[in-house]
């Protein structure tokens, strides 16, 4: 290692892999140091369950990935990273056995919804699609301070996006196409009157119909992996199960990159109380399963889907994430979101059985056990679920944030997602990625364009180093 780095970067998760491997291409020294035995954040593969049975702790399926300009800028599938498509990206099924889909094709996914909203989803998204790579570069990119690529596109966007997602659904005649739209919403656990949830719901949609929501083939540790072997390839070290604590466990460095949350960033760079006013958001509690065949649902859709959500109507998801986030209890009839990684892709479980997993929404922080009331509701819509269970292994609030520190109070969003915090994080700023000190950087999804696996944080981040870096030279 040379005596003086040019970076360095705390926490091996997406951004911080991307942040690294970016500098690195740009011919920075870089080192990366987690605190883990293992690299990943939240794109990890373990086997939770039974011997055999592949699970991804957190992120398994992935339209921003697949999606996103940092990754499609790299050749990660030279180094392993494989993407998996499921015939359906999505399904949401209803008590009467019928389901709304989310198709690659906008025809499909129109029809589910009935003749009447058929028209309606078409006229959303049919004029933003053909405009999506460069409209996906302008969202996902430095907020406010970079010129967007096609303005025009951007402010259509705007406004239809910037509004609260129940005014979106009012658009629809029937009960569908909203149940389906808060489902998405409810992905980042943003309440569904909030600010610009409408553009979370039509980012997903419109990324699904773009090129899917895949899953990575052998667990989401190949989208970690693949990063990883490329900044080795590229001259990068990785230093695994070193906690840093101060500025003083680094080595020395001109600059300091945190994939962290920001408090954690705070007290290891003696930054006071410049993010206490950051916000963290509801959490989950998750189960993964180990099952002896394929789920059951009723819905012939959801059997053909690699992402299931289990509302089933708008007002039983509005509910269920009322109840987590302002109440400050866990709903008795669970929002789920349920992923399927075995149908599609056999390394992940022995021959002839399933990993899946499923989620519901709960307070930050709490203590208690939602197994029983995901397991009804999934009895509601896939009848024999219980029947199928070899293993299971839960994962609430206090397990989740464990496992990954930046999910304080198991917040897997890395801070809520709602308010003006939404789209402008960890800070109002036009800087989001800099601190007060002049060395130290923030490239987690605690900063813009926030959560999820697409690197887009520490691409950004990155931009932002190589800057003051250069100018320093």
């Amino acid at each position: 290692m040379p005596s003086m780095l040019d970076a360095v970067v705390v926490g091996a998760g997406p951004n911080g892999l991307t942040a690294a491997v970016e500098l690195a291409r740009r011919g920075f020294s870089v080192a990366v140091f987690e605190a883990k035995d293992t690299i990943g954040g939240g794109a990890r593969t373990e086997e939770l369950t039974l011997p055999g049975f592949r699970h991804d702790p957190c992120s398994a399926a992935h339209p921003l990935g697949i999606n996103s300009p940092a990754f499609r800028a790299l050749p990660l599938e030279r180094y392993g990273l494989e993407w998996v498509h499921a015939e359906l990206p999505m399904a949401h099924p209803f008590p009467d056995g019928s389901a709304a889909v989310l198709s690659r094709s906008v025809a499909e996914t129109a029809a589910s919804f009935g003749p009447r909203d058929a028209g309606t989803y078409r006229r959303l998204v049919e004029p933003l699609l053909p405009h999506w790579d460069t409209l996906v570069r302008d969202f996902m990119s430095l907020p406010l301070s970079a010129l967007p690529r096609d303005p025009v596109t951007l402010a259509r966007f705007g406004l239809v996006g910037l509004p609260p997602s129940t005014l979106l659904t009012r658009r629809f005649r029937d009960e569908k196409a909203p149940a389906l739209i808060a489902g998405l919403v409810a992905h980042v656990i943003a309440p569904l009157g909030g600010f610009a949830t409408s553009a979370i719901g039509l980012v997903f949609a419109l990324a699904a119909h773009a090129r899917g929501w895949p899953i990575a083939r052998g667990g989401s540790q190949s989208v970690s992996d693949a990063l990883a072997a490329y900044l080795k390839d590229l001259g990068g070290a990785i230093h695994t199960d070193y906690e840093v604590k101060r500025l003083d466990d680094l080595p020395p460095a001109r600059a300091y990159v945190f994939d962290t949350s920001p408090a954690a960033l705070a007290r290891i760079a003696g930054l006071g109380r410049y993010y206490d006013r950051f916000r963290y958001g509801s959490s989950v509690f998750k189960v993964d399963y180990a099952l002896d065949g394929p789920v059951p649902w009723t819905a012939k859709e959801a059997r053909a889907a690699g992402t299931v959500q289990v509302g089933p109507y708008r007002g039983d998801i509005d509910k269920a994430l009322r109840a987590a986030s302002r109440e400050g209890r866990a709903p008795d009839e669970p929002f789920l979101i349920t992923v399927q990684p075995s149908l599609f892709d056999p390394t992940r479980a022995p021959a002839g059985k399933h990993t899946f997993w499923a989620y519901g929404h709960v307070p930050s922080g709490w203590d208690g056990d939602l197994t029983d009331a995901i397991e009804r509701q999934l009895e509601r819509f896939a009848p024999g679920f219980r029947d199928l269970v070899l293993a299971r292994a839960t994962a609430g609030p206090r397990e989740l944030a464990a496992r990954n520190a930046n999910y304080v109070g198991g917040d897997i969003a890395a801070g809520a997602a709602s308010g003006l915090q939404l789209l402008l994080r960890p800070k109002l700023s036009l800087s989001p990625y800099t601190t007060p000190h002049p060395a130290v950087f923030i490239c987690s999804s605690a900063s813009p364009p926030g959560p999820g696996v697409h690197g887009m944080s520490g691409h950004n981040a990155a931009k932002a180093v190589w800057k003051r870096l250069r100018a320093a030279s």
